[in-house]
Order: structure tokens, then C-alpha cells, then sequence
């Protein structure tokens, strides 16, 4: 099957804990009613957010075989392409995330994960599958040896290319990625992200502009985002919403805007649909409880950024 979209990244399962009112101290065990157990990461909610939106889509990962079957399944139930992904001997990563009244921590296993590179590296069928997609989005560092490996190959079939880091320092600081980043069609940071590469969003983007880049986006949270186009500059608020949990926003918006670049839409229209798209997944708790669809977006974009 040939696919719209090819999510590549990290695949978790997500434990997640809350209700406490606080750390607990030493030796202590404190008890909670409210826990949840989902797939998470980013490649996770930009494919489920792309399922929502109507996409025909698949994710390349690596899972433990020990719950290859329950991870496939909750897949699927969203409508996401299971076949690509790869089983290991190695457990399947897993973050548990636990939260009080002041804030979340997180503790994370990357299992499994760790494989995704070499998998891709020497996996050529695995490329083969990507490339019949429209678009390949990648949620991971891509490091610049897999970058040389796998984008020209992309590139011949004409699939576009878009990338979301996520929060790797030792990635943004690379001057290794800038040769990463010229190869991509379509950069995704958050303002964090973007402040690391070249100390503020509109620096980052005229950076992008200087490399050659056609094309730059920066999400910036509560404040919309802002892109680069074709040596044009757009910046959109985001709608107002009541806003339960943001865990997973970002990577919402990632797929709002791969949704709108395949419908051929203008780079202003295609920047209010990724705000919309993220604004909305913030509705309910956990990254994949409130992905909107299409005739929401719809909806929103009418009453919103109608002229």
C-alpha cells in the first residue's frame, strides 16, 4: 500500500500517574486513582494526529516482541499502518510520567528504540516502504551519516521531507546538523529548539534563509508560530481554546501542517491549520485524547482566520 504519509521515530509506552499533591519523600509510597497507559512520542501522536485528519499514514519504529502485538494494535485502532515496524529482542521503550500540582518528571527507557538508526541504515526494504509515501516525516535527531543514507533516496521518488528533533541538545548544537537541516525540505522547531540553533525564532529563520532553505517553521507555544516560505515571512496566532493538558501539542501541529502542505494550500493557510490542529489535541489529558478532525479544523479555520 502506498501510503500519504510515513511517520519515522521513537515509539513508547507511556505510563502515566497523576492526582499527587506531592514528591513523595524517601521510602515513602503514596497512592493515586489516576493512571493511564497509552503510546507516546512524537512519532506516536503525528500519526495518530494525521489518522484523525483523514490521512492514510504508517510508522517505522522498532518495538520489543514482547508487546509487538498491543502496540500494533492500539496503532491501528487510530488508523495508523502497523506493518513497518520493526520487533526486537530488546524491550520496547517505555517513559513513565509522573505529576503533581507543581509540575511532571519523567523517567525514560529507550529500550528498543536504540535500534531505529542501524535498522534504517541497512534495512533497504524498509526505505523502499518510506519512499512510496507522499510525504516522510521524521521524529527523531537525524543524525548526518543516516541523513546522507536515507534523504537522496527519498528525494529520487519525490517524497517531501519534514523533521522534528524534538528536544536533543546534543543534536542542536551540532554543527554537523546544519547539513541536516539544508537536506530537509520542512524543519520543525519549537521555540526552545530554535533558540539553541541560533539564539531566538526570527534569527533561526533568517539563519534558514542564509543556508539556501526554501522553507522554516518555529512553533511558539501559547503564541502560534511563525515560518519562512519562499523568502516570505508568516506569523499566526493560535485559536483560543480551554486547555486541559499540552503534552503532545507540538507534534499535533506537526501533523496539521503536513495535512494542509498535501492539500496544496497556501504557506499562511497551511500555518493556521498546524495551529489549529495543535491548539485543539490540548483539549483533554494525554497527547492522543483530543486530536481533532477534519471538519473541526474545518470549522475552526472558518471562524477563526475567516477574512
Amino acid at each position: 500500500m502506498n501510503y500519504d504519509v510515513t511517520v519515522i521515530g521513537e515509539i513508547y509506552q507511556d505510563h502515566v500517574f497523576s492526582g499527587f499533591r506531592s514528591w513523595p519523600s524517601p521510602g515513602e509510597e503514596i497512592f493515586t486513582d489516576a493512571y493511564e497507559w497509552e503510546l507516546g512520542g512524537g512519532a506516536v501522536t503525528t500519526a495518530c494526529a494525521l489518522a484523525r485528519l483523514g490521512r492514510s499514514v504508517q510508522i517505522i519504529g522498532v518495538v520489543g516482541q514482547d508487546n509487538f502485538s498491543r502496540i500494533a494494535e492500539r496503532l491501528e485502532q487510530f488508523g495508523v499502518g502497523a506493518d513497518s515496524i520493526a520487533s526486537s529482542s530488546v524491550r520496547s521503550g517505555v517513559s513513565v510520567s509522573i505529576s503533581t500540582v507543581e509540575d511532571r518528571t519523567f523517567f525514560t527507557f529507550r529500550g528498543a528504540n536504540q535500534e531505529l538508526e542501524a535498522r534504517l541504515m541497512h534495512d533497504d526494504n524498509l526505505l523502499l516502504k518510506a519512499a512510496r509515501s507522499r510525504h516522510v516525516h521524521l521524529a527523531m535527531p537525524l543524525s548526518a551519516r543516516l541523513a546522507q543514507h536515507i534523504l537522496p533516496k527519498l528525494r529520487a521518488r519525490e517524497a517531501t521531507t519534514s523533521l522534528d528533533v524534538g528536544h536533543h541538545v546534543g543534536w542542536l548544537q551540532d554543527e554537523a546538523s546544519v547539513d541536516v537541516l539544508r537536506a530537509i525540505d520542512y524543519t520543525m522547531p519549537n521555540e526552545k529548539e530554535a533558540s539553541i540553533l541560533s539564539g531566538d525564532p526570527d534569527q533561526y529563520l533568517e539563519r534558514c534563509r542564509s543556508l539556501g532553505l526554501q522553507h522554516a517553521v518555529v512553533k511558539l507555544g501559547r503564541d502560534g508560530a511563525v515560518s519562512l516560505s519562499n523568502g516570505t515571512k508568516h506569523r499566526v496566532r493560535p485559536p483560543t481554546v480551554s486547555v486541559t493538558d499540552t503534552t503532545g501539542a507540538g507534534d499535533a501541529f506537526d501533523a496539521g501542517f503536513i495535512d494542509a502542505l498535501l492539500d496544496g494550500v497556501g504557506p499562511r493557510e497551511v500555518l493556521e491549520r498546524a495551529c489549529i490542529c495543535g491548539a485543539m489535541s490540548t483539549r483533554a489529558a494525554g497527547a492522543l485524547g483530543a486530536l481533532p478532525n477534519r471538519p473541526e479544523i474545518r470549522a475552526i479555520l472558518e471562524e477563526h482566520y475567516a477574512a
